[in-house]
């Protein structure tokens, strides 16, 4: 495989995500405590943790950070910033209480509201995936420790590939409780003649499901907020996938006033 060479920011994303995943892994092994925020989401010591990482590495970038730790700033400044660093620190809080492994870092560099790179790793599995969406370029890396040079990230990583049209079109789902509305998006696919199966993981996996060629569409009628999708929206378009919005038929944009999305749908571009 031919050298991979990779933006600088991306490469910050990418050193920020693996020691962000380190120091999330050490709270992981204990008995950790679980507080409850204002919005009624779980908050560990992983996700405090794994922000002020982020935050160390970003920081000197001089972009400006949108994190779901950190305290917001106004729309009245942030509609001035071209671009921005926009980062969940432990996307699936759920998950990681679970302790089932399907919990992410995410840090997306986000230019006049499109992302341009996308970083999401999986801490319990070490693996690592990252997109340079004006490059067109996105891979998955399996690593063995999150303490590792990116000169070798760079040589353990492969391609990402999406599916061929195959006979069935995997949906991506959750197996215990879906929506009335994805319910009624699956039965409208069905009635086209289309064989479909739902798989699911949790967190950001969603989207790299798509990214990787294990899912055809992810329909999320559901609240997500922009640190939850933004990483995976960079992976997914570097490789030819669309993630659109339900309300504008465009793709998602950031850097919002509001920082809640609209519903969308992840499948692959029809161009």
């Amino acid at each position: 495989m031919s050298e991979i060479k990779i933006n600088k920011d991306l490469q910050v994303a990418m050193k920020a995500a693996l020691k962000a995943g380190e120091v999330i892994m050490q709270v992981y092994d204990t008995a950790f405590n679980v507080e409850i925020k204002d919005d009624k989401s779980p908050l560990t010591e992983a996700d405090k943790k794994a922000n002020d990482v982020i935050n160390s590495f970003l920081k000197p970038t001089q972009i400006p950070i949108i994190s779901e730790e950190n305290k917001q700033t106004g729309y009245d400044i942030r509609k001035n910033w071209d671009t921005c660093w926009i980062v969940d620190p432990v996307d699936g809080t759920k998950e990681f209480i679970k302790r089932n492994g399907e919990f992410t870092v995410n840090i997306a560099f986000v230019n006049n509201g499109k992302p341009e790179h996308g970083v999401i790793y999986v801490p319990v599995s070490k693996t690592l995936y990252y997109a340079d969406v004006i490059e067109q370029k996105a891979f998955k890396a399996e690593l063995t420790s999150h303490d590792v040079e990116i000169t070798e990230v760079l040589k353990l990583s492969n391609p990402l590939q999406t599916r061929e049209d195959n006979e069935v079109t995997k949906v991506v789902g959750s197996r215990s409780h879906m929506s009335q509305e994805t319910l009624d998006f699956v039965e409208a696919l069905k009635t086209t003649g289309q064989q479909v199966e739902i798989v699911s993981k949790g967190s950001s996996l969603k989207f790299c499901l798509v990214a990787e060629g294990n899912a055809d569409i992810y329909p999320r009628f559901a609240p997500t907020m922009e640190w939850d999708t933004a990483a995976g929206q960079a992976i997914c378009n570097a490789v030819g996938v669309d993630v659109i919005s339900e309300d504008t038929k465009a793709p998602l944009l950031y850097n919002k006033e509001n920082l809640l999305n609209p519903w969308f749908v992840v499948s692959k571009s029809e161009n």
